[in-house]
């Protein structure tokens, strides 16, 4: 084998090697390219030594070994450079200098508060963290303090009550249930220790978001793909993004934070599925679309809605940036009316949502609100009026494929900074109602007096009995 020297030059930044090219012994030259990394892709610095078999401490020094991450599309790979230098000195000098350098990114965490759902999907949470995230934590001289919870809403308690100046960040290993109900303890701590209930105030940690459900969909549009290594590796590195997020009210009450809501089809569908939590996920998921489908029926509901424009540079601006550590500092909130102008219409509606992420899955590749962004300072809302059960299934089956899903004249979006949804509620409605064949019917559902609506929020069903208000209210960024 050849063996090719390097002159290896290190500066803050950066990490460059050229080939010192000797000839071999036939007379021709070594070719090698010379090549460079960047320091803020290196997450970790170790000294390589031989050892013997079983021995654990000591033995020559070899060199040094770089741990850093490379990109493939949106996903991170781990990737290893190897220095060679026999000199215990030189090793050591070269080991000394690149911990000082690497120490020197601030953004880093050093201590992360880590909740970990065992329930997520197909109990894969638990192992998931343990073979994926924790070899790299650990190489990275990231120390955890781990809470495996117990049931639904124990991170929220667990959140409530913990000192959080002890962390530099959380993290969630989990669907998207657990990270709407960690975003929702983030904010809502942050709100307590500011003393103010009524407005949200940005949360001094970050939310790192390990992904461990069936959908992943804040995942997949925080960091464009939905893999653990990735996931782990923008932590590691510090990297920030902002997210936009919404608060829903009730009657002047908060009912919680998510990313996105969902309310008729999309609400009444989960609704149905929960009552079939014996099934596997996603054979439950697609009883639900099926039977919810024969018993299509329009919401009588009141839409009301404040437009904001969006720049041409925010709307072509490219859709996932290069940090992902998920940092929340913009909301759609509560708030009052003012005197500002809402657009209102009344009628028919088969579903409203309202996203302010794009929502990304592997079932909805563009996204189910694909015109929106991470943190452009707007939600989207989709309106989906009544129309024929054979209209509606197009217009659903075109969120599968690239575009289209928006082109249907019973169908309309916009960018706004505030939505209201006030449903009607009349005398009654049977889920044991006959399921005829053919297209919907233009009869609204009809709700008894005081029952609640299902609503899905992030995946999460939420049931209430009156009017719901969102609104936008833009914080201070993260630098």
């Amino acid at each position: 084998n050849t063996l090719c020297f390097h002159d290896v030059l290190l500066t803050r930044t950066r990490l460059t090697w050229t080939p010192i090219t000797p000839e071999t012994p036939t007379g021709e030259a070594c070719v090698v390219q010379p090549g460079v990394v960047l320091l803020q892709d290196v997450y970790a610095v170790k000294v390589k030594r031989r050892r013997a078999i079983g021995q654990q401490s000591g033995g020559a020094v070899l060199g040094v070994a770089l741990f850093c991450c490379k990109k493939r599309g949106k996903r991170l790979e781990e990737d290893t450079l190897h220095l060679h230098n026999a000199s215990s000195e030189h090793t050591h000098t070269w080991y000394n200098t690149l911990k000082e350098l690497l120490a020197g990114f601030s953004s880093r965490p050093r201590y992360l508060k880590v909740f970990i759902n065992p329930s997520s999907h197909k109990k894969e949470a638990v192992h998931i963290y343990r073979d994926h995230v924790a070899p790299l934590f650990k190489m990275a001289d990231v120390r955890t303090d781990i809470t495996v919870t117990e049931r639904k809403g124990h991170a929220l308690s667990v959140m409530k009550e913990c000192k959080l100046d002890e962390y530099d960040g959380v993290v969630c290993v989990g669907g998207d249930g657990s990270v709407a109900e960690l975003c929702h303890a983030v904010v809502l701590r942050a709100q307590l220790d500011a003393d103010s209930p009524e407005k949200p105030v940005k949360p001094v940690l970050p939310l790192g978001i390990i992904p461990a459900g069936s959908t992943d969909v804040v995942s997949c549009s925080v960091h464009g793909v939905r893999d653990p290594v990735t996931a782990a590796l923008h932590i590691v590195l510090g990297h920030l993004q902002q997210v936009d997020m919404c608060s829903f009210s009730s009657l002047g009450q908060l009912v919680r934070f998510g990313f996105s809501a969902m309310f008729g089809f999309g609400g009444r569908s989960l609704a149905l599925a929960e009552k079939k939590r014996w099934m596997p996920s996603s054979r439950r998921r697609e009883y639900a679309l099926v039977k919810t489908l024969a018993r299509l029926r329009p919401e009588d509901c009141q839409l009301s809605f404040l437009p904001v424009k969006i720049s041409k540079k925010n709307l072509f601006e490219q859709r996932f940036p290069s940090l992902y550590f998920c940092m929340v500092t913009h909301f759609c909130g509560v708030g009052t009316e003012g005197e500002e102008s809402w657009t209102t219409n009344q009628g028919l509606y088969l579903s409203i949502s309202i996203m302010s992420i794009p929502c990304l899955s592997p079932h909805t590749p563009q996204g189910l609100a694909p015109n929106t962004r991470l943190a452009n300072g707007s939600a989207a809302l989709i309106a989906v009026g009544n129309t024929s059960r054979s209209e509606f299934v197009k217009h659903l089956k075109r969120y599968s494929s690239s575009s289209g899903q928006f082109s249907f004249s019973f169908v309309e979006t916009h960018a706004v900074s505030a939505v209201r949804i006030r449903p009607r509620a009349l005398t009654g409605w049977s889920e044991e109602e006959s399921e005829e064949d053919g297209d919907s019917k233009t009869s609204p559902i009809i709700q008894s007096e005081g029952a609640a609506f299902p609503w899905n929020i992030d995946g999460e069903l939420v049931e209430i009995a009156n009017e719901v208000i969102i609104r936008y209210e833009a914080q201070c960024c993260c630098s």
